[in-house]
């Protein structure tokens, strides 16, 4: 099966599996996503969100953000890890949106990836889950790890790896794409021991047969046309 076929069936399958698959983050706007987003790197979704309702409470603008001690900030976030790095980004971010875009977080992905600290992983979580807008797909280490087991590409690189999706994936499924493969990542395709044999999509999944033969969970020598 080529790959498009096998995306086609993707479709139509895992919204049956996850109906209710969604950004794991707690946000109330694009501000509180953004920070949230940030937060996020190298952090579970579950420890960003025990550390967000203190948060926001405290700093509810841009500005608010943009003027916060580094050291204050770096405090309050410090449990994410990386929080230095992490407070400068989101101090300059803020700073930025407050100067040059009057506080508002900007609704484009060239404008969201001017932002210090802000890349397009990022820029897709804030646009597609914030802004409802499908302008490309997230790719984290769950969407990486299943885009390989299924035999949607052979690329590393994230950004390539969101080329050959885009590639295969209709637009208006781009945003919910990446929420069904982390779904499915953290509940079932784990990075060690896969539950291939539980699998909703196995028929579908070139891997999950390597797997349950050997033990592995080998990537598979499929097309990715």
């Amino acid at each position: 099966m080529k790959a498009r076929e096998r995306v086609v069936q993707l479709v139509e399958i895992l919204p049956q599996v996850y109906p209710g698959a969604h950004c794991e983050l707690d946000f109330r706007n694009p501000l509180q996503l953004l920070v949230a987003t940030i937060l996020s790197a190298q952090c579970t979704d579950k420890r960003v969100n025990m550390v967000t309702p203190t948060l926001f409470k405290k700093y509810r603008t841009a500005k608010d953000y943009a003027n916060a001690p580094q050291a204050e900030l770096e405090k309050a976030i410090r449990s994410t890890g990386f929080y230095r790095n992490k407070t400068k980004s989101i101090r300059a971010a803020m700073r930025a949106i407050v100067e040059k875009h009057g506080g508002k977080v900007p609704d484009t992905m060239e404008k969201l990836c001017a932002l210090p600290g802000v890349g397009r992983k990022t820029a897709n979580v804030v646009l597609g889950n914030a802004f409802h807008k499908n302008e490309g797909i997230v790719v984290d280490t769950h969407v990486t790890r299943l885009s390989h087991r299924l035999g949607l590409t052979k690329h590393k690189d994230p950004e390539k790896i969101e080329r050959d999706l885009m590639k295969l994936v209709p637009r208006e499924h781009w945003t919910d794409w990446s929420h069904w493969l982390i779904w499915h990542g953290r509940r079932r395709c784990y990075a060690r021991g896969p539950d291939c044999s539980q699998c909703e999509v196995f028929q579908l999944c070139p891997s999950g047969k390597n797997f349950l033969r050997t033990g592995q969970a080998r990537k598979p020598d499929s097309e990715t046309d």
